[in-house]
């Protein structure tokens, strides 16, 4: 199915113009255009989206988004390439998950210490 861009970003939760960035930034290498250069968003596309998402949110940068896309159009010939950036990047988020749980953690012994002793107010009221 083909979809316009405004199509293509309600879909991916995305802006048109960050559309547009990811297109100019190389990120969606197979996204056709009609005659006139107006952007034909298909499923494949919107499927490549989505994990360009998921690796831009899991805080992977940009850069490294692009060099992972060029390996994924190399086809079975970058496969274990493929699989060690993923690799990497999960030990990344790993990483992150634990840093997180150690942050709650804190927070929630600091939120259970006021309610025991019956302050909450940063304020001192």
């Amino acid at each position: 199915m083909a979809y316009t861009i405004k199509q293509a970003a309600e879909l991916t939760n995305l802006t048109p113009s960050t559309l547009r960035y990811y297109d100019k930034e190389g990120l969606i290498p197979i996204l056709k255009r009609t005659p006139s250069g107006i952007r034909i968003f298909d499923d494949i596309d919107i499927s490549w989206i989505s994990l360009i998402c998921c690796l831009k949110n899991s805080g992977m940068p940009i850069e490294e988004i692009k060099s992972f896309m060029a390996l994924c159009l190399q086809g079975k010939n970058a496969c274990e390439d493929r699989k060690k950036v993923l690799e990497k990047h999960k030990e990344s988020i790993e990483r992150q998950i634990q840093t997180l749980e150690h942050s709650l953690n804190t927070i929630n012994y600091k939120i259970d210490n006021y309610k025991e002793i019956g302050i909450f107010h940063i304020d001192g009221h």
